[in-house]
């Protein structure tokens, strides 16, 4: 009966040490996975930097030097403008016209006038034209004008050539004593002014005008064409 206790109590004994043992081995188990776990996310958190570095890098800053900075600009000083008469851009003539300004009228009085610049002045409302030499006006004549499906352009315009004898190469029509304003073919030219007529975009001038105009230009003079502006003394000609 001894007997039978005693090896009842040797078996409990081996049992709790073998489930002693069976959780200490689950135990060393758990922290090995967990330490495995940490150390791969520790890893991958590394990479993950390391990739979001090398997508985003930051540049260096550089050192700059006192001189590389943008230095205060000067204000540049205001010059004083032109007092009224002291410009050759100042109308300070303008003609004594007594006749009726007609389709066909002009006059010119370059008499006494100093050499100057010229400038063309065209006033298409007014159907004139006017030319300026140092400020003073020596010639104007009344003028044809574009048609309303071929308008003459407004603006500053340079004359680029010059032709004596030219004929127009869309129409075949003669253009004597040509100033041409534009690469499209708008130019000055001679032609018979009279009421009701319109050219295809230039500026017509009664021929003798247009001579006596051809002689005092040079390529580069300027002309000034508006659309209802007329110049009186002391006002200044804006030519761009």
């Amino acid at each position: 009966m001894v007997q039978k206790i005693a090896l009842r109590a040797s078996v409990a004994i081996l049992a709790l040490a073998g489930l002693a043992l069976l959780a200490l081995l689950v135990l060393g188990l758990t922290r090995a996975i967990t330490s495995s776990a940490s150390a791969a996310s520790a890893e991958s958190g590394t990479e993950a930097a390391a990739t979001i570095a090398t997508k985003n890098p930051v540049a260096p800053v550089p050192e700059t030097a006192s001189a590389d900075l943008p230095q205060a600009v000067e204000s540049p000083k205001s010059s004083p403008l032109p007092l009224a008469g002291s410009s050759p851009f100042t109308v300070k003539r303008v003609l004594q016209i007594d006749e009726p300004f007609v389709h066909g009228f002009y006059k010119w009085d370059d008499e006494g006038v100093p050499d100057g610049p010229i400038i063309i002045t065209v006033d298409l409302k007014a159907e004139s034209i006017s030319v300026f030499r140092g400020g003073y006006e020596i010639g104007a004549a009344a003028i044809l004008y574009g048609a309303d499906e071929k308008p003459t352009p407004t603006g500053v315009f340079p004359i680029t050539q010059k032709s004596k004898d030219h004929v127009s190469n869309l129409y075949h029509t003669p253009m004597p004593y040509m100033l041409r304003m534009t690469n499209d073919g708008i130019s000055i030219h001679g032609s018979d002014v009279e009421y009701g007529y319109a050219t295809h975009g230039c500026i017509g001038v009664p021929t003798p005008f247009a001579e006596l105009l051809f002689q005092q230009v040079k390529l580069g003079d300027r002309v000034i064409v508006t659309d209802g502006k007329m110049l009186n003394v002391g006002q200044t000609i804006v030519a761009g």
